[in-house]
């Protein structure tokens, strides 16, 4: 009887400390925060988000004309400026991209890294933190329109940021982009080859398939003469099963960094709005373990 009685303590014993060793690794584990933004851009840039390792999202983004371009455009929407890209997940935090632009004929690639992910527990983290890095070859205008002396190499655009973002509630996320752009060619009566611009967006989740964003970019020290505007849009995201489809209105038709943040054309004050949309698809190219 005793033997059995001990024998008991010591298994009841022995479960509480591998209960006590499960709970205290639980607490050693960090609590990683998911889906601060649920697709990789907010309107017209990135979001912290990267692709899962192994998934490649087919992304269609499209802008009309100007709204304020009356019944004889059809308020904008006889224009178009589109842009298709490719976003794939090396790892599930690393991604890579290329996509064509329509507006100047760009072509575009960069990679995404994410630093730094919010958690919490032991070892908490405030916020999540994505590397971005990038390049535009400019293909127009043709060879034969360009001035004297400008080369191949004229026609590239570099881009740096960091996405900085935090998942305040399950319905609120904030986002900034500290922001530089190197033109390797620029008028410099009215430009400068080195640009720097602050963004700042956020998410606010309306229903569970129903989120409307925001984002807006500050340049600094522009010329007097620069005849382009700070971008800002808004848009409205509709989750569908594995389609993220955003409805856009923004004051830019450009669809790459470059052409977005430094050479936006439309006026807020003037009413210079266009309308479109940003359709996204992906497909699991690897097997999930």
């Amino acid at each position: 009887m005793v033997l059995l009685l001990s024998s008991v303590t010591f298994h009841a014993l022995a479960q509480e400390d591998l209960l006590r060793q499960l709970e205290s690794n639980a607490q050693r584990e960090p609590d990683y925060t998911i889906a601060t933004f649920k697709g990789t851009r907010l309107v017209n840039g990135h979001s912290i988000e990267t692709k899962a390792g192994g998934d490649l999202e087919f992304i269609f983004a499209h802008r009309f004309g100007r709204v304020n371009g009356g019944i004889y455009d059809f308020f904008g929407l006889d224009d178009a400026y589109v842009r298709i890209g490719l976003d794939y997940g090396i790892s599930d935090r690393l991604s890579a991209s290329v996509g064509r632009n329509s507006v100047d004929k760009t072509l575009d690639g960069y990679l995404k890294y994410k630093l730094f992910r919010q958690r919490r527990g032991a070892m908490s983290f405030p916020v999540t933190v994505t590397g971005l890095g990038g390049m535009a070859y400019k293909a127009s205008p043709k060879k034969d329109n360009v001035p004297e002396g400008f080369t191949r190499v004229d026609r590239i655009s570099y881009v740096g940021q960091l996405l900085i973002a935090r998942k305040f509630t399950s319905r609120l996320s904030l986002q900034i982009m500290p922001t530089f752009i190197h033109k390797n060619a620029v008028d410099r009566r009215k430009e400068a080859n080195d640009q720097f611009s602050l963004g700042g967006g956020g998410r606010y989740k309306v229903t569970s398939s129903v989120a409307i964003t925001g984002e807006y970019y500050h340049r600094f020290k522009v010329p007097e003469a620069n005849p382009y505007f700070n971008t800002f849009g808004v848009g409205v995201d509709i989750e569908t099963g594995g389609h993220v489809f955003q409805l856009v209105f923004t004051n830019t038709r450009g669809l790459t960094e470059r052409a977005f943040i430094s050479e936006t054309e439309g006026d807020l004050s003037e009413g210079d709005i266009h309308f479109g949309f940003n359709v996204t698809r992906t497909f699991q190219l690897k097997r999930k373990r």
